[in-house]
């Protein structure tokens, strides 16, 4: 076992909310901040930059996008940003009014696909701005993050409705109930096993789910940690954040386990990603990135 050393960078003031965080075609992690409203930009080892957007608009999940921007969604804005590297910002409003996007991920096709929490939608948007609705069918689902599936589909978690969802790229959507009852599955990620690895927030449980449906769930040893987000890492295994128990954790593709407690006590981990300097990263939306490698860094 390699012993892990979780290093903390403030980015933000407290109030400003690093939420999501990914990592850039220009080598630096992105991070948007849900409370202030505005992108994140830091370089490891430098200063971050921030660039401003409508105060009220709630980013919340970005991703690298097939142009070499950065794209997110605006949760209360209802609304899908794209930002340069150099930090150009244009927006586009959705045409269903009020729908609450929240994940994001680049598909397959070179368009970017997202969900609309509060319209039971999934979204897609190309590159020049031409967005696409799927409805929902059924109850209230509350779509929630989504992710390209290494079987040519769009994987989401449908966190009301207690799923996991695809849908195609005609459109066609299926749906896997999960095994655990009122799990509320959250974060979404494409594994190096090509399944699909998913988070139960309510449940602190994490799943797994093959291309053809099955699926496999693994407790977390703290049930009441509140698994929120989950990314592949550079070594095989998938890694989460656990909002409600302060820590990062990491299981491998058997289900094996291990959890690392951050330094700054109820710092409320949200997002994660595999950094362009090989080590894991996290928001903190108490307003700062952390940092998990093998070695320090100055």
């Amino acid at each position: 076992m390699t012993a892990v050393v979780i290093q903390e960078y403030v980015v933000a003031d407290v109030g400003s909310g690093p939420y999501a965080v990914t990592t850039g075609p220009d080598g630096a992690l992105w991070f948007t901040m849900v409370h202030s409203g505005e992108i994140g930009r830091l370089l490891p080892g430098g200063e971050p930059t921030r660039h401003g957007l409508d105060p009220g608009c709630g980013p919340t999940i970005i991703v690298a996008g097939p142009d070499g921007a950065l794209w997110f969604t605006e949760y209360r804005a209802h609304r899908i940003g794209r930002i340069t590297t150099e930090g150009s910002v244009h927006e586009f409003t959705l045409p269903t009014p009020d729908c609450g996007p929240f994940g994001i991920a680049a598909g397959p096709d070179g368009a970017l696909w997202f969900t609309e929490t509060a319209a039971d939608r999934i979204g897609r948007i190309t590159t020049d701005g031409h967005v696409t609705e799927f409805a929902l069918q059924g109850t209230r689902s509350f779509p929630s993050a989504i992710t390209a599936g290494a079987d040519g589909g769009m994987w989401f978690a449908l966190n009301q409705a207690n799923a996991i969802g695809r849908i195609g790229m005609d459109g066609t959507v299926t749906v896997h109930p999960l095994p655990t009852e009122a799990a509320a599955p959250v974060g979404v990620a494409t594994g190096h096993d090509g399944a699909v690895w998913f988070v139960e927030i309510a449940a602190g449980q994490v799943g797994r789910i093959t291309p053809d449906g099955a699926i496999v769930e693994f407790p977390l040893p703290d049930r009441a940690g509140r698994p929120h987000g989950i990314t592949a890492g550079g070594d095989g295994e998938m890694w989460f954040t656990e909002w409600g128990g302060n820590r990062i954790g990491s299981i491998t593709p058997d289900g094996v386990v291990e959890v690392h407690d951050l330094p700054t006590p109820r710092s409320e981990p949200h997002g994660i990603t595999h950094g362009p300097d090989g080590a894991v990263w996290t928001a903190l939306e108490t307003g700062a990135l952390a940092r998990l490698g093998s070695t320090p860094v100055a």
